[in-house]
């Protein structure tokens, strides 16, 4: 089930909107022309520890405005997902997809005027038992 949104809680997901980590030394803008999509969870080993909600956007459609410099890269298992973290703060802000290459999932709490804890219904992917490990 595709999940998407356009607005959460009163706050309307913009077309350009910016994300920051806790400390904002990492700004990113993102082109959201369809609101959210692809809400979702995932219940593999990072993704459990971090607790985030996600949205993908096609790679050409995130923009690091400011902090490039203070992204940490952070690979395992098959090291094809890149997730990039604040070197400062710890925030994780987001990842190339494992999954589909192509996208990036973001960190929805990183959101600008966003609280994710507003979402409901968000579905849980099956990254336990992930395709590309079959």
């Amino acid at each position: 089930m595709r999940v998407s949104r356009k607005e959460i809680d009163g706050v309307r997901i913009q077309t350009k909107h910016r994300a920051l980590c806790h400390c904002c030394s990492v700004e990113i803008e993102l082109h959201l022309p369809e609101g959210l999509v692809d809400l979702r969870r995932c219940d593999c080993s990072i993704c459990r520890r971090r607790g985030a909600i996600v949205a993908s956007v096609p790679l050409e459609n995130i923009n690091i405005l400011k902090g490039r410099e203070y992204l940490k890269l952070y690979q395992f298992n098959t090291k094809t997902a890149k997730h990039y973290f604040c070197g400062i703060c710890g925030i994780y802000t987001h990842h190339q997809r494992r999954s589909n290459p192509s996208q990036f999932a973001f960190n929805v709490a990183c959101l600008e005027g966003i609280n994710p804890l507003k979402l409901e219904n968000i579905p849980t992917y099956d990254g336990v038992n992930h395709p590309a490990d079959q």
